[in-house]
């Protein structure tokens, strides 16, 4: 007798939809939008912040209010802004608002922790430095929106003469530095008010109503 024989091949046998595993997984359900609350957690941290920088408010004591806002607010919130970002493939998105969010949380930690133990006369050198850091990242994320938009383009310009005025300041232990940047401050926390309030009122309308002015190509 002769026997039938299966030939033998490197593919296995196809497998019905119905018993796929990986055709019936389902697709990730679409989330919100991070970007208005990164943006409001910034802003608002900021404007604070800028309110003591800039002069308008005198009593430097007051100053502790921007302290619980820099670690819940503009550090926390901001973080998992962030976080959601990178759900949603955003490159640009989850690197800034992790990163000010970061920066938020360690302006807490070094008022509360650090600045209180550095030698008076040299203490300004560190807050420069520290400042100093963030300049530089906020300038190359400036050139990056180039080609994002043109309000994240606003925004990222401000902040980096923001940054770029208080580490002069810093350095060079000059009142009327710090209060310009005190100033540009409170500039970038309107833009990004206005970002924040664009992106959840364009989401809420479903439409396009308030510009952001995105970049072709």
């Amino acid at each position: 007798m002769t026997q039938t024989q299966t030939p033998v091949t490197d593919e296995l046998p196809a497998v019905p939809q119905e018993q796929n595993p990986a055709a019936q997984a389902p697709s990730h359900p679409p989330i919100a939008d991070p970007g208005p609350l990164g943006l409001a957690g910034f802003a608002l941290t900021t404007f604070v912040l800028s309110c003591f920088n800039s002069g308008l408010i005198k009593d430097g004591t007051l100053e502790a209010v921007v302290l619980p806002l820099a670690l819940f607010y503009g550090g926390i919130a901001q973080v998992l802004a962030g976080m959601w970002e990178f759900r949603k493939n955003n490159t640009f998105g989850a690197l800034a608002f992790t990163s000010y969010g970061a920066f938020w949380l360690s302006f807490a930690g070094y008022v509360k922790f650090v600045a209180p133990h550095l030698v008076a006369a040299h203490a300004h050198q560190a807050t420069g430095l520290f400042l100093l850091a963030w300049t530089i990242f906020t300038v190359y994320m400036t050139i990056v929106t180039t080609r994002i938009s043109g309000l994240l383009l606003a925004i990222f310009s401000v902040l980096s003469v923001t940054f770029g005025l208080l580490t002069a300041g810093q350095f060079q232990q000059q009142t009327s530095l710090i209060h310009m940047g005190g100033w540009a401050g409170l500039l970038t926390a309107l833009l990004a008010w206005y970002g924040s309030f664009a992106g959840v009122a364009n989401a809420s309308w479903k439409n396009r109503s308030l510009p952001t002015w995105p970049f072709q190509g």
